[in-house]
């Protein structure tokens, strides 16, 4: 899928099915390694990234089988060093590093690739690892691990909050030997879910989703069975889908509570929204969303992943909003397609302020990356006319089946 051609003007009404987390699956399949044992892990979405991360365990020597239920056996991996050509293609590639230096002793891998969307650095990743006793020789664009016996807990705490070294260092302390202390760590609910995924092999770890997790190594872990919960940014990407659309979508097997901060903005652009266990309805018929001023934080906080999807909500809301983007720089890329489609937007240094417009106009309009990507095919169902939205392979990476769930929903979009 390379280009969508998507008729507007229409209201977006129905139910939708929400797959697993990208997010959460991504690193888990990684962690597989950690184990000799056969995992199992179910609601793994289908999509490009999660491909590339089974093809990598594949080329490492794992066995994989790919059903309703991923099956995965990583005993016979005795490769320590994954292919460049795969470690390019996904920023989750850096979650392989760990797991092969917890369990091996060594590891080499390139530095990874991913959307680009502003400055990434993996120091905060690598400084975790020798905090626990690793040695690293960054050289030629490629890491090179080593340690000697098992990694040594240790107090670390985190020059900032980020959830790639969080998880990164949960993983290695896994396998260390002592407690390994994560102070500023990451709160999001994918490093609950990753956590209570190596708890069930075994892992003893107390206090993910707050921001101090305790880590009390261990010998060995076992197999086990995992579900990945539910993709968050999945679903607000849809609640957003009704609130522009001025329709009426609810989403299932999703999970309302990892969406608080999401919700309450919705709830104040005039949306009639609805919970239940494991379900959400967003009402919007009739009304235009109101202007909204928001500011991404790592969580609690809103989501810099739905940046670009409130965005889309201002331009066609009543009022001026303003959005701070305060986690990656070059988030803003975007903006000029929504602009090619009459969106009335100022990019002043790290916010964007829309004055809201009655409707978006069909173009000609190029994908800079995943989030984006799904908030221009969105742009293109609510514009007058016929939209051409380019380079939608970004949409496989973090979506799966977008274009045709909008279809069930009311959308006409053909893949070109």
């Amino acid at each position: 899928m390379n280009k969508l051609c998507i008729e507007g003007d229409k209201k977006l009404n129905g139910s939708v099915t929400i797959s697993g987390s990208k997010n959460a699956a991504l690193p888990i399949l990684f962690m597989t390694i950690l184990t000799e044992e056969k995992i199992k892990i179910s609601n793994v979405p289908n999509l490009t990234d999660i491909n590339i991360a089974l093809q990598l365990l594949v080329y490492l020597g794992a066995k994989v089988n790919y059903k309703k239920i991923l099956s995965i056996d990583t005993s016979f991996i005795n490769i320590f060093s994954a292919p460049y050509d795969l470690i390019k293609k996904i920023r989750g590639s850096i979650w392989i590093l760990a797991p092969l230096l917890a369990r091996f002793g060594q590891a080499k891998i390139f530095l990874p690739g991913g959307c680009k969307i502003g400055s990434r650095p993996i120091d905060l990743h690598l400084n975790g690892l020798i905090k626990l006793g690793a040695t690293i020789d960054l050289k030629d664009n490629c890491i090179n691990a080593f340690v000697k016996g098992r990694l040594q807990g240790k107090h670390i705490l985190m020059e900032k909050i980020s959830v790639g070294a969080t998880i990164t260092i949960m993983s290695a302390a896994t396998l260390a030997q002592g407690l390994t202390v994560i102070e500023n760590a990451a709160r999001e609910p994918e490093i609950i879910d990753i956590a209570n995924f190596l708890n069930t092999l075994g892992a003893n770890i107390i206090g993910a989703g707050s921001n101090k997790i305790f880590i009390k190594g261990v010998s060995k872990l076992t197999g086990g069975h995992h579900q990945i919960i539910p993709d968050r940014i999945e679903t607000g990407t849809f609640l957003v889908a009704a609130a522009v659309s001025r329709g009426c979508i609810t989403c299932h097997k999703t999970e309302p509570k990892h969406l608080k901060s999401v919700l309450i903005k919705l709830t104040e652009a005039g949306a009639h929204i609805q919970t239940g266990k494991d379900w959400i309805k967003l009402d919007m018929r009739e009304k235009q969303p109101k202007a909204l001023n928001i500011c991404t934080l790592p969580y609690p906080g809103f989501p810099t992943d739905m940046q670009t999807q409130f965005a889309l909500l201002n331009t066609i809301a009543k009022g001026i909003g303003t959005i701070t983007e305060t986690i990656f720089e070059n988030r803003f890329i975007y903006i000029s397609e929504l602009i090619n489609m009459g969106a009335k937007i100022k990019i002043k240094h790290n916010s964007i302020v829309s004055n809201g417009i009655p409707q978006l106009c069909s173009s000609n309009v190029f994908c800079t990356d995943l989030r984006a990507a799904a908030t221009l095919v969105l742009a293109g169902c609510i514009a007058i006319g016929i939209t051409i939205v380019n380079q939608t392979y970004h949409l496989v990476r973090g979506y799966e089946s977008f274009p045709s769930k909008l279809n069930k929903l009311g959308a006409n979009i053909k893949i070109i």
